[in-house]
């Protein structure tokens, strides 16, 4: 499988821009999936670039997951490690909108296993 490419930074701004009304509450409606899933592949993929490895996987159903964070690599079933969202959270916590224990605490994200809660030292990635 060959090696995906790196997300440009400014492509990733702009994603977020787009977003950024529906995420700080000035729009209510829901922008376009493909925008939404946009800003979420982007993001997560931008993730799995700064924070390299495989202990943890990143799922933001339904637009991606990903492997991150340094450590013992997985490689079949259910990971160890996993941290799983909806796409307005994961956007909310990339923005520094929310904080990732906020969202444990709030039950809007679940993270299980010992090495989960480190993908809250990544985060956020931008801030809007």
């Amino acid at each position: 499988m060959p090696a995906r490419r790196a997300v440009d930074p400014a492509e990733l701004r702009s994603a977020l821009l787009v977003v950024g009304p529906w995420l700080r509450g000035e729009v209510e409606d829901r922008p376009a999936r493909t925008d939404l899933a946009a800003a979420v592949r982007l993001s997560a993929r931008t993730l799995e670039q700064v924070a390299p490895g495989s202990s943890v996987e990143v799922r933001v159903p339904p637009f991606v997951a990903v492997q991150c964070i340094e450590g013992p690599r997985h490689t079949r079933g259910t990971p160890p490690n996993v941290v799983e969202t909806d796409p307005f959270t994961w956007l909310l916590m990339v923005t520094g909108l929310l904080g990732f224990d906020d969202a444990v605490t709030a039950g809007s994200l679940d993270a299980s296993g010992s090495r989960a809660g480190e993908i809250g030292h990544w985060l956020p990635l931008l801030r809007l």
